[in-house]
């Protein structure tokens, strides 16, 4: 299911795009907020979306707090596409890039959380042997 919310997101973002009224270079270089923000805000679900995948192979049983937690990222993950669009259309202005600022930290606590729930139920037997490696300079 998460999969699924994620591959929506990316697509809802992508339907906020609008081609320029004007046939020319400088209406699209216009554009370049909108565009800014649909790719950094691309770029920000494809993160998640990928540390979400790889976090969840540690999960061993689907218990309620763990579906909550999850079902918290997912809620906050899809802010974006409407944070997105504010900024985007609002040139950048202080407020929308605040409220998207506000959503990105939304996402990070959220995945935080979404991490401890997954690390108290991951018996330590259960983590990959090359996870376990990891010396303190970071180098397995």
């Amino acid at each position: 299911m998460s999969d699924g919310v994620f591959a929506v997101l990316i697509t809802v973002l992508v339907l906020e795009l609008r081609p320029p009224e004007l046939p020319t270079v400088k209406a699209l270089l216009l554009l370049w907020p909108t565009w800014l923000s649909y790719a950094v805000s691309y770029l920000f679900i494809a993160i998640v979306w990928t540390n979400h995948h790889q976090l969840m192979r540690y999960a061993t049983a689907a218990t309620p707090r763990l579906m909550w937690s999850n079902f918290a990222h997912l809620f906050s993950v899809s802010l974006l596409p409407l944070s997105t669009a504010w900024m985007a259309v609002s040139k950048l202005a202080p407020q929308p890039v605040a409220f998207y600022t506000a959503v990105f930290f939304l996402v990070n606590a959220t995945y935080i959380f979404l991490i401890w729930e997954i690390i108290d139920r991951a018996p330590v037997d259960d983590v990959p042997p090359k996870a376990r490696r990891i010396s303190m300079s970071g180098r397995s």
